[in-house]
């Protein structure tokens, strides 16, 4: 399915930016030039997060994997187009399972690891997903439960694969399903010129009050994947460690992508804690290691691998921001939600760089660098900081259809910018961060959206969702609860209400506030400045 409008199409092949090669040929080509180097390893403590023992696969093992997959999708009748939900960690299980679902032409939506049944199962609904690939588990988490009860309630859902070692009754368990039919699978014959304009995946935007799905061709994931790729000036045959999962714009474009384009050794992790990250980096000698950007500055000082060239990933702005000169090669990623991401060689500055409006290319400083996004700033209504707007070959333009209607919410202005929502801060020299979309939550979105979640609790006469800075995830999410008359609600009694309601984690909120009124401006309007206030000159008192 190709959504990109020709125009667009025909400009970035012109000028050179988009070519023909899709993200599982990228896999196969270096599988047929080095098919005994090392391309997949596990996490060492895998057995401990998620079902099954760790796996280290050569190309030419994992290129045997993906194409028998590939024909298994295509024998039980998932065909080109069709969508296929992933919600499962870093896994050699779950990347293969990925590269095999694009090799059968199919579309993956990778799932947040957040999300519970009834996230997942809107989801697939509102794009109309045929099969889904599940993990067994994800620490106390049964996701294979989850999947199973999703089929139940979504009978479109014709297929439903687990992936681990304790896979519940009503999943096809794709191991030993593999094992018994052989190697006489292959992959479908797709005869596809332009396969690499097709739509590859549908991630999702934390922006709006719902998720909100964003195509992306196999070129546009290319696009993306040179910003980090170039600007790190990675070797081929590079050593890649990667903590996040394949759900979204970070993991894909600054994790699988520079592995596909160097040809290289992708190490996965899963995060539990940083001593465990660093000790992981130093046993493989990784070249690369990508983690959140507040973070870098303890990675820093933790490696020994003098060579790691650490990657800060900057989703949300920052706003105390460590300021410190590193002894690592350290390359800041500012990532715009689903929409744009752009990479920028720190050196030995202790202050993270402004991001410059205009086109970024990569490698910076250098004079025949492609272009691969343009950035602009536009001010804000009713005196808003300024939002940000994105275009270019990474950038998508037209969102998700299903059923002959428009389902991305995706805009664009008359010189064919994206508009993203995301608000951003002028400084000299640029902007100084992304933000967030709006007045969101990191990965909870809308939080006027989640005032209504948390009101419905019973005992709840008003709410108000509010976030406070942090100084290792920018943000915090907490709640404001104003109970109903001789009502006298507990937090943990609101915490068990949203459990027992199956909310998204990330829509929890870290701590409870019990008022006897909420604060507002003027208009009426919630005043979550002042509420953030308050929770932090508690904290200052405690302190």
């Amino acid at each position: 399915m190709i959504v990109t409008p020709a125009e667009t199409i025909d400009r970035h092949r012109t000028n050179g930016l988009w070519g023909r090669v899709t993200l599982d040929a990228l896999f196969r080509k270096t599988a047929q030039a080095h098919p005994g180097r090392i391309a997949i390893v596990d996490a060492p403590d895998r057995s401990e997060w998620t079902g099954g023992e760790p796996r280290s696969l050569t190309y030419a093992e994992a290129e045997q994997e993906i194409e028998r997959l590939a024909g298994f999708y295509a024998a039980v009748g998932l065909a080109t187009d069709h969508v296929v939900g992933l919600h499962a960690p870093n896994t050699v299980d779950a990347v293969i399972a990925f590269l095999a679902a694009l090799r059968a032409g199919l579309i993956v939506t990778p799932l947040p690891l957040h999300w519970r049944q009834k996230d997942v199962l809107e989801a697939l609904n509102r794009i109309g997903a045929k099969g889904l690939v599940a993990a067994d588990r994800l620490e106390t988490r049964q996701m294979g439960h989850a999947a199973r009860d999703v089929a139940a309630e979504l009978f479109s859902l014709r297929f439903v694969f687990g992936l681990g070692k304790e896979i519940p009754d009503g999943l096809i368990e794709l191991g030993p399903m593999l094992a018994e039919m052989g190697d006489g699978l292959m992959a479908p014959d797709l005869k596809r010129p332009d396969a690499a304009e097709h739509t590859a995946t549908i991630t999702w935007s934390r922006g709006g009050r719902t998720p909100m799905p964003v195509t992306r061709s196999h070129n546009q994931w290319i696009a993306a994947g040179f910003m980090p790729f170039l600007e790190t000036r990675l070797d081929e045959g590079a050593h890649i460690l990667v903590p996040y999962a394949l759900s979204g714009l970070t993991g894909i474009g600054a994790g699988l992508l520079p592995w596909l384009l160097s040809s290289g050794t992708l190490h996965l992790h899963h995060p539990t804690a940083l001593s465990r990250l660093a000790a992981h980096a130093d046993a493989v000698e990784a070249d690369y290691v990508l983690l959140p950007g507040p973070l870098a500055q303890t990675l820093d000082a933790r490696l020994a691998c003098r060579k790691t060239t650490v990657v800060a990933a900057w989703s949300i702005s920052a706003p105390q921001a460590a300021t410190f000169v590193p002894s690592h090669t350290l390359v800041d990623l500012h990532v715009a939600d689903e929409y744009a991401l752009v990479a920028r060689l720190r050196g030995k500055s202790a202050r993270i760089h402004p991001t410059a409006l205009g086109a970024a290319s990569a490698p910076s400083g250098s004079e025949n660098a492609p272009a691969l996004v343009e950035l602009k700033a536009e001010d804000g209504e009713d005196g808003r900081p300024p939002v940000l707007s994105v275009r270019g070959p990474m950038v998508p333009e037209t969102g998700w259809t299903a059923g002959g209607r428009n389902d991305g919410g995706l805009a664009l202005d008359a010189s064919g910018f994206l508009r993203t929502g995301i608000s951003v801060t002028r400084v000299d020299g640029g902007i100084a961060g992304f933000g967030i979309p709006g007045e969101n939550a990191p990965g909870a979105g809308d939080l006027e959206a989640l005032d209504l979640l948390y009101q419905a609790y019973p005992e709840v006469r008003e709410a108000a969702a509010f976030l406070v800075e942090d100084p290792v995830l920018g943000a915090r999410l907490y709640a404001a609860l104003v109970p109903n008359p001789g009502a006298t609600p507990d937090a943990r009694a609101f915490f068990a209400y949203l459990d027992a309601e199956r909310v998204d984690l990330a829509k929890i909120p870290l701590r409870v506030l019990m008022l006897q009124v909420l604060p507002r401006h003027e208009d009426g309007t919630i005043d979550r400045a002042r509420l953030a206030l308050r929770v932090q000159r508690l904290a200052a008192a405690v302190a």
